[in-house]
């Protein structure tokens, strides 16, 4: 591994910022102190002028500016932020958002309370003692801001002990941490703009600190808060509480009994409007219903970083024949308490599912979806310790040479 070019790699991902770029730049600039050796990496998704106003300043600056536009704008602002890690060279990552609502000037201060904490990640906190959230827009967002902080803590009370603000975009990690999560399985898979949650979670930094600030007035452009990214912020905590096998067991485990409701429901339509039906072949019937449900939530939500390389019909085709496959030892099991245990259809087949629930979750959680993890590690790019970054043309430097 090369020697660090720089001692802190500020990362901007942006998206239609071209109205802020001189302004970050140069207030940035300004709050380094001179022997402070940095770079600023830009991770762009942006459709307007951004790229070519940051190459613009670029020429200008006093701090080595690396640009990356990616083509496909895989994660949203999570992806791009952890692209632009990996185009970062110093051993301290800061990572910022563009619209100056996080105020550049607290850099230093971030760096400097990691280097005397030792902590790994610090994090930029509007509730912290000393924080401020009033350049929030308004009732709602405040309010969309602090329950999101409350499910996430209550979900997460281990990995974000002792972090007031898990939810902010502003904070600086090392990249031991960061390097940590590229080792691991899944690696990071961030999904939307809560950046911040996937490395506390997945990187397990040593130690976390905090610095207060007051979150500030957006300088130029539009919130990138929309209704679809809450949606993607809802699955992103579901994938993460899941990437525990007891997690996706208990998850698997609720969405199997809501799969009962229309499995029973339709049972009982079959045997009470076709009296002369005879149960097994009901049942049969029914238990698609359940398969479908199940399957629906199953792929969508626990399983949804682990079914790019199948066709999702090939997969429904398979968990239907894994589900299908419970029939051969849960009908005779049915049939058997039905017939000796003098039990009714419904509580027969209930308690028949219940038995047969554990066989079939290891079969879909450590044969189907293990499999498509596997072959996935191949083809996730992973936060390699020595990134080739994309290069501003001249006369801007390339930080890593």
């Amino acid at each position: 591994m090369t020697a660090p070019t720089a001692d802190v790699s500020i990362v901007v991902p942006t998206f239609n910022e071209a109205d802020n770029i001189n302004e970050l730049l140069g207030r940035i600039a300004a709050a380094l102190p001179p022997e402070t050796r940095a770079e600023v990496v830009f991770a762009d998704d942006s459709t307007d002028r951004t790229c070519e106003v940051i190459e613009e300043a670029a020429a200008s600056c006093p701090i080595p500016v690396v640009l990356h536009h990616r083509p496909v704008p895989a994660g949203g602002l999570g992806g791009a932020v952890v692209e632009g890690i990996a185009r970062a060279s110093a051993p301290w990552i800061v990572v910022i958002d563009a619209d100056l609502q996080h105020p550049p000037e607290l850099i230093p201060a971030l760096i400097a309370r990691g280097e005397t904490s030792g902590a790994e990640l610090v994090v930029a906190s509007r509730y912290a003692a000393g924080g401020d959230r009033s350049g929030l827009d308004g009732g709602y967002r405040k309010l969309v801001s602090s329950m999101s902080t409350l499910v996430t803590k209550s979900l997460f009370p281990r990995a974000l002990s002792g972090l007031s603000d898990p939810m902010s975009g502003f904070f600086a990690i090392r990249r031991t941490a960061v390097d940590r999560a590229a080792t691991e399985d899944e690696g990071l898979q961030p999904l939307g703009y809560k950046i911040l949650l996937e490395l506390a979670v997945r990187c397990r930094p040593r130690g976390i600190a905090e610095v207060p600030y007051a979150f500030g007035e957006r300088h130029a452009g539009e919130s990138k808060s929309t209704a679809r990214e809450g949606m993607r912020f809802l699955r992103h905590l579901i994938t993460l509480r899941t990437a525990d096998a007891r997690a996706r067991a208990v998850v698997f485990g609720l969405i199997g009994l809501s799969g009962f409701v229309p499995n029973l429901a339709l049972l009982w339509v079959l045997t009470t409007t076709a009296p002369g039906l005879h149960y097994a072949p009901a049942e049969i019937i029914a238990n698609q219903a359940g398969l479908l449900w199940n399957f629906a939530l199953i792929d969508s939500f626990v399983y949804r970083n682990q079914r790019r390389h199948h066709r999702r019909s090939v997969r429904l085709l398979t968990f239907a024949a894994v589900g299908n496959a419970d029939l051969v030892a849960r009908i005779p099991l049915a049939a058997l308490l039905i017939g000796t245990a003098d039990m009714a259809p419904l509580p027969a087949t209930a308690l028949s599912m219940a038995i047969v629930f554990m066989a079939r979750f290891l079969v879909v959680d450590r044969w189907l979806y293990r499999r498509l993890r596997k072959q996935e590690t191949t083809a996730t790019p992973q936060l390699a310790p020595d990134p080739v970054p994309d290069p501003v043309p001249d006369p801007v430097p390339d930080p890593l040479g």
